[in-house]
């Protein structure tokens, strides 16, 4: 965890335009933004994953994102609020709270379509699995 940027951010040894802060969680701006205000909340408890945290944590992590949506709708002017949970980009469990308006051309999710009862086998897999 030593090497963690997140990890370094939280403790104030990087420097970050730190929106909140208690003792569970760090807000802060992303240095690279999909928009204006996006926003980055990060548990003070390094985890890789959002399976690996504790319920506690996860549950923690999105009632802090609703008042921030909030915030942000409020204060970016926006129409909605993009939600997008991390894990790849830095290997530390975080949500990025995106203000979005509806025509801003920024791009949407790509998507495919099922193979003739692809659906059903996938699903299958899922159910079992759970």
């Amino acid at each position: 965890m030593g090497s963690c940027i997140f990890c370094k951010i939280t403790k104030g040894e990087i420097p970050s335009a730190k929106i909140y802060e208690d003792s569970s969680f760090f807000v802060f701006l992303d240095i690279n933004p999909v928009s204006d205000g996006h926003l980055l909340i990060v548990p003070k408890k390094h985890v890789v994953w959002m399976q690996e945290a504790e319920d506690e944590t996860v549950g923690g992590i999105f009632k802090l994102a609703k008042k921030l949506m909030l915030a942000l709708k409020a204060g970016m002017e926006c129409d909605y609020v993009q939600v997008s949970v991390g894990g790849t980009d830095v290997p530390h469990f975080h949500v990025h709270l995106i203000p979005r308006m509806l025509n801003d051309g920024l791009p949407k999710f790509s998507t495919k379509q099922y193979k003739e009862s692809e659906q059903e086998k996938i699903a299958e897999r899922i159910i079992q699995a759970f």
